[in-house]
């Protein structure tokens, strides 16, 4: 896929990196990512993703902006409220970057549809905030053969991990927490500004991903203290009793 003289000049920043070059902004303008979730996490990851030259970005977000959100996801302002999210956050897109296919699915996801709603991307990037929802779409992950970005950030706590197939988010966390009702950041809460540094080092490990930089983040789990000021990687292995990818 080749570059226009206005991509070349927009991206000529990248194009000097030697890990990424021509070769890697041309694959980053034919990868296809779905972001489940436009929140806290989407709105570090989406606008990163767009800037980076990504060719189609998918939005899959059911929810509408609340006067809550507004602390944490600086892709709405107050007149939003009310509105749907994945639309707000593909006019966001389209406005300023148009060489990007925006595309907004106002659906929540769910065992019935995830995999029609997934299916036909390169990569994954899960921003929602409950686990019911993530092991959804990590099961139809699992099951499309789709990479796995997960991203997720509570309290002054977050947490990265890129899977490919085995281990899977599901022999990270286990069965316990398909229920609906677990801990989310409502209940909880969330320092807003972690949701930014998460999701833009889930944007960094997308791009790496996706131009090929190594070595491969995949089955490492990265841990940020937010109080603390630390990052820990750790290495996840696979449950052999696992029921996604097993």
């Amino acid at each position: 896929m080749s570059l226009s003289d206005e991509e070349l000049d927009r991206y000529a920043r990248h194009i000097v990196l030697p890990q990424v070059g021509g070769a890697g902004q041309q694959r980053l303008k034919a990868a296809r990512v779905a972001v489940v979730g436009a929140g806290g996490i989407g709105s570090g990851v989406l606008p990163a993703l767009a800037g980076a030259g990504v060719g189609r970005l998918t939005i899959v977000d059911g929810d509408c902006v609340d006067i809550s959100n507004l602390q944490r996801q600086p892709l709405y302002r107050t007149s939003d409220i009310d509105q749907p999210k994945a639309q707000l956050a593909a006019g966001f897109l389209r406005e300023r970057f148009p060489q990007v296919d925006s595309i907004a699915v106002s659906t929540r996801i769910d065992p019935d549809n995830a995999e029609a709603l997934l299916a036909g991307h390169d990569l994954i990037i899960d921003g929602t905030d409950n686990f019911a929802t993530r092991l959804t779409i990590s099961d139809a992950a699992v099951r499309l053969g789709i990479p796995l970005l997960s991203a997720a950030a509570q309290q002054f706590q977050g947490q990265v991990a890129l899977f490919r197939g085995r281990p899977c988010y599901r022999c990270f966390v286990g069965d316990a927490f398909d229920a609906d009702d677990c801990d989310n950041c409502a209940e909880f809460g969330v320092l807003g500004a972690l949701t930014g540094t998460v999701g833009n080092f889930a944007a960094l490990i997308a791009i790496r991903a996706i131009v090929g930089i190594e070595p491969d983040a995949a089955g490492t789990l990265h841990l940020f203290d937010g109080a603390g000021l630390s990052w820990r990687p750790i290495r996840l292995t696979a449950d052999p009793a696992c029921r996604a990818c097993s």
